[in-house]
């Protein structure tokens, strides 16, 4: 429950603390003093939108703070925990507008996105404003005000999880047959050309290979004429070689060391030159003898290589690519037989993900119809003592062929009212009369009010259109309300201003320049003297002070 409001600056309040208690709080002023302003400033710490032109003028910045009781509700708590704020047995919503339009929310304490304010805000209070009979002529808000009613947040939870799970696969088939819509004209091509790159059966690193063996072959006779002369240089020579010659060198030169040592490094160097040529001419001699001339070798590799290099330009790919290209396309041929497999599965998953949303929607159906019985009934009822002795109330529920599946289910939930003898049901959206549709639309606030999980009830000037000894019953009824609710109520009426456990009084007052509201507290004498200003003006009699002594519930 909300256990106090602090507002500093904001539109004329200067300052002002309020402190609230359980039940029934009602708020009453004069006109024009501004009754509205603590619950517009209460909005903003629910993270409602924020105009820079209600930071008070001269001020730099507008602060509101609300603090709320929380031990008993799970869902708030269960709600912090999950976000990683701090979560004791109160909770402060904070929230700052400057006048350059710069707005920060905190939650005890911590800076948030007005996101997460907003959310929170939506467990803890809900606001039935002055317009609200305009919005419960919506066919979507009447559906979300049965499904409060009825508890329904985990079979909504389930309808929206069947049905995202079903449009996702949905939406999965239709990329599919749209890509194997595309892909139909290309597949006969694309078959034609992985089947003759398969023929082909080109290696990954086949033609690199081919290349090198291809210039061995093709200039075989010069390597065998060449690395015969190089083995003659080196050592096969009889009449004078390499070796031959560095191994004359080497003695002299190591005879030479003998009578200066300077010399051992290069008869150090030149030994392991020795050594070097001596491994040069072995492995030439055994490249020699490997070394065959095969004409008929070199005709199949040239073939070969003809052969890749046609497929090559057929493809617009170089040679070397040509493995890599058929890859590609063997896997894009793979892709689209996945495919096939993919969407035939698909099929069966969509049908069975379209069974599992329907019957989730159905159990969502039939509870809203068991609760919409009982909805009728108390609603009549309550039409009945709302001064429409003929008024009937049905909610009807039915699968809505326009609007198809969605996440909150198949049905259309729609509001139906007769106010008078042999009048059929109509659409709550064509009651002509403007107080009968504000009695109808707070009716179904309060009554639905009882069920909603929500701590603190709001309700600002519902009540207008509302007079006489209807005006005691409404007063009645929001009392009994905050039996089990903390209900705060800005209202004109000194019939539902009675029955508050508390009651504040706003006013207006002018200096000069400056104007500001405030509010108080009446105790019991001045509550005497504030319901006898409702029921007979400024002029208040002993008459007036004896209605409002009836009419004051202690």
């Amino acid at each position: 429950m909300l256990l106090q409001l602090t507002i500093s600056n904001f539109a004329i309040v200067s300052f002002l603390e309020l402190d609230l208690r359980p039940g029934m709080t009602s708020i009453t002023g004069e006109t024009g003093a501004g009754k509205s302003i603590a619950i517009d400033a209460l909005a903003l710490a629910l993270g409602e939108r924020a105009d820079p032109d209600t930071v008070r003028p001269g001020a730099d910045k507008a602060d509101i703070s609300a603090r709320f009781r929380i031990d008993k509700l799970p869902r708030v708590k269960a709600w912090l925990s999950e976000q990683e704020l701090d979560e004791q047995d109160e909770c402060i919503l904070r929230r700052t507008l400057s006048r350059e339009g710069r707005s920060r929310g905190y939650i005890n304490g911590t800076p948030v996105p007005l996101s997460q304010l907003k959310a929170l805000g939506a467990l803890l209070v809900n606001i039935h404003g002055q317009h609200a009979h305009q919005e419960l002529q919506r066919p979507e808000h009447q559906r979300a005000l049965l499904d409060a009613y009825a508890g329904h947040h985990q079979l909504l939870q389930q309808a929206s999880q069947g049905y995202q799970h079903w449009r996702q696969l949905s939406n999965e088939r239709r990329q599919l047959q749209a890509e194997q819509s595309h892909w139909q004209a290309q597949r006969q091509l694309l078959e034609y050309q992985v089947a003759e790159l398969d023929e082909l059966a080109l290696g990954e690193d086949e033609y690199p290979g081919l290349e090198a063996e291809h210039k061995r072959l093709a200039n075989g006779a010069e390597l065998l004429k060449d690395c015969q002369f190089a083995l003659d240089v080196l050592a096969d020579n009889d009449e004078t070689n390499a070796l031959q010659l560095l191994r004359q060198g080497l003695k002299t030169l190591t005879e030479l060391a003998r009578m200066d040592n300077q010399l051992a490094p290069v008869v150090e160097m030149l030994d392991g030159s020795l050594i070097q040529l001596e491994e040069g001419h072995s492995e030439l001699s055994r490249y020699l003898d490997r070394l065959e001339l095969d004409p008929a070798r070199l005709h199949e590799v040239e073939a070969r290589m003809g052969k890749i290099m046609e497929l090559a330009r057929k493809h617009h790919v170089p040679p070397a690519e040509l493995a890599g290209f058929h890859r590609e396309l063997a896997g894009q041929l793979a892709g689209m037989a996945h495919s096939d497999e993919r969407l035939r599965g698909l099929e069966e998953e969509v049908a069975q993900a379209r069974e599992t949303f329907l019957l989730a929607a159905e159990r969502l159906s039939q509870s809203r119809q068991r609760y919409a019985i009982s909805l009728n009934k108390k609603i009549t009822q309550s039409l009945r003592q709302l001064s429409m002795e003929h008024g009937r109330f049905e909610i009807r529920v039915g699968a809505d062929a326009d609007a198809g599946f969605s996440p909150l289910g198949i049905d259309r939930v729609e509001f139906l009212v007769s106010t008078n003898p042999g009048q059929p049901m109509s659409p709550l959206a064509r009651v002509a009369s403007g107080g009968e549709l504000s009695r109808i639309s707070l009716a179904i606030q309060v009554i639905t009010a009882r069920k909603v999980e929500t701590p603190t009830l709001i309700f600002d000037e519902v009540d207008v259109g509302v007079s006489g000894p209807t005006a005691a019953v409404v007063g009645k009824l929001l009392r009994q309300l905050g039996d089990s609710t903390q209900v705060v109520v800005i209202t004109h009426l000194p019939q539902v201003a009675g029955n508050g456990h508390q009651h504040f009084f706003v006013s207006k007052n002018t200096e000069g320049n400056d104007t500001q509201t405030r509010m108080q507290e009446l105790d019991q004498p001045s509550r005497l003297q504030e319901l006898a200003r409702l029921l007979g003006g400024n002029r208040i009699t002993a008459n007036t002070l004896a209605n409002a002594r009836d009419l004051l519930v202690e």
